[in-house]
């Protein structure tokens, strides 16, 4: 497995243990809809909560969050519609983002709503 998958694995193992730590309930992880993939899928209080994971190992390049684009977002919005319907939920939905830097120490940075500053 290619270092950079490995260091996305690690990234999305240590969002979900954040997620737990504050109350969240992981419903999916890596729910795939046509070219989309939201990396969890959770659930707190009356809301569904897709999450996209953005692992680095430095802010050499820029803040993982940074790498979320339009496109990004219209791909995760149709795959939470779909995932929506299919599974006859009526929740209010939220798309977060948490972006994780480092190698062998974490920074965690959670975005609620990160789409509303897009």
């Amino acid at each position: 497995m290619a270092q950079h998958n490995k260091l996305g694995e690690r990234g999305e193992e240590l969002a979900v243990h954040y997620l737990l730590k504050k109350g969240y309930k992981i419903v999916h992880r890596n729910y795939r809809y046509l070219k989309a993939e939201v990396d969890i899928i959770a659930k707190k209080d009356d809301v569904i909560v897709a999450i996209e994971v953005k692992t680095r190992t430095s802010n050499y390049h820029g803040n993982p969050k940074d790498f979320i684009n339009k496109k990004k977002i219209q791909l995760l919005t149709s795959a939470m519609d779909f995932y929506m319907q299919k599974s006859n939920l009526e929740y209010e939905v939220r798309f977060d983002i948490i972006s994780i830097v480092g190698s062998t120490s974490f920074k965690i940075e959670h975005i609620e709503d990160a789409f509303l500053y897009f």
